[in-house]
């Protein structure tokens, strides 16, 4: 048995800001996916997947039972496969802001949901809305708290845009230019990122009026900007923009970036070769780069992983 393939995706913009209402933009990243599984010879890591699957088929027989109205899965056949084995074969990073447990959430959606919302029929706004409030209730098992746009993105495989929490459409972006000399880049900081802690610091900081304020009047002001800036493909104003996002979250989300970054992340500010934000919620796992020239973006970051996700 092995199933269709889920992708990882990357939040561009929108980390932390859709929280408050902020615009978002979510684009799928094909370089890691995922897919249900059964194997004759399992691997230590599949009877960990395993073992794992058999506690999220427990909340969602819950969530069945709770939630009628909203989704109801066929538990049954769930709880066989399980039974026999399945897991959730992946090569999308755990902690690294690429969404792996969104992944895991689609497949388990396609395959198991009755009445499921599919990708072929016309996404109303309405239909995209009601899939993002039940990947929502299915990821909160791993998360504590979801916005159901990891899975979303992972089901549908478009690029998502974030106009505000209540509405979302699927939306198409300048196609890449391979000859180009800027680039969208992942940087691996080698540490594993949990989403929990860094939520619940954010949400501490929300009792904060100067926070709320600095979040309100410049987070979410340049978060909109760019969003507008990279769907128009106007480049130049996108790296205003950037410059202006990258130091608003060096000033105020200090404990989102592993320390020894945030040298770098200056240095980036200081010299305009590179600008760079969190990727999730930080605290680890990937950070987000961009740049108009990437060969020189690559010397200043001599000595560190970079991948490129997208080519202006």
């Amino acid at each position: 048995m092995k199933g269709p393939l889920f992708y990882s995706k990357i939040l561009l913009f929108g980390e932390y800001g859709i929280i408050k209402d902020s615009k978002g933009l979510s684009i799928p990243y094909n370089f890691f996916n995922g897919a249900l599984k059964k194997d004759e010879n399992p691997s230590e890591e599949a009877i960990k997947s395993n073992a794992s699957l058999a506690k999220f088929s427990l909340y969602l027989e819950n969530l069945s039972v709770n939630e009628p109205h909203l989704v109801t899965f066929d538990i049954d056949a769930l709880k066989q496969d399980i039974a026999e084995g399945m897991y959730f074969d992946s090569s999308i990073p755990q902690g690294y802001g690429v969404g792996s447990s969104g992944a895991l959430v689609a497949a388990i959606y396609q395959k198991y949901a009755f009445d499921k919302i599919t990708v072929l029929e016309n996404l109303t706004r309405e239909k995209l809305l009601n899939l993002k409030t039940i990947f929502g209730k299915m990821e909160s098992f791993f998360h504590g708290k979801s916005s159901g746009l990891d899975p979303l993105n992972s089901y549908l495989s478009l690029p998502i845009l974030i106009n505000s929490k209540d509405n979302i459409e699927s939306t198409s972006i300048p196609s890449q230019n391979t000859s180009g000399k800027g680039a969208v880049f992942l940087l691996d900081s080698g540490i594993i990122g949990e989403t929990a802690p860094m939520v619940q610091i954010f949400m501490e900081q929300m009792k904060n009026t100067g926070f709320r304020k600095m979040l309100k009047e410049q987070f979410i002001k340049h978060t909109d900007a760019c969003v507008d800036d990279f769907v128009s493909g106007n480049v130049s104003s996108l790296f205003g923009n950037l410059k202006q996002l990258s130091n608003v979250v060096l000033d105020n989300f200090k404990p989102m970036i592993p320390l020894e970054f945030q040298k770098l992340w200056k240095q980036g500010i200081d010299s305009n070769d590179y600008y760079l934000k969190l990727c999730g919620s930080g605290g680890g796992g990937y950070i987000l780069g961009f740049t108009e020239d990437f060969e020189k973006a690559q010397k200043a970051l001599k000595g560190h992983k970079l991948e490129v996700v997208y080519n202006f």
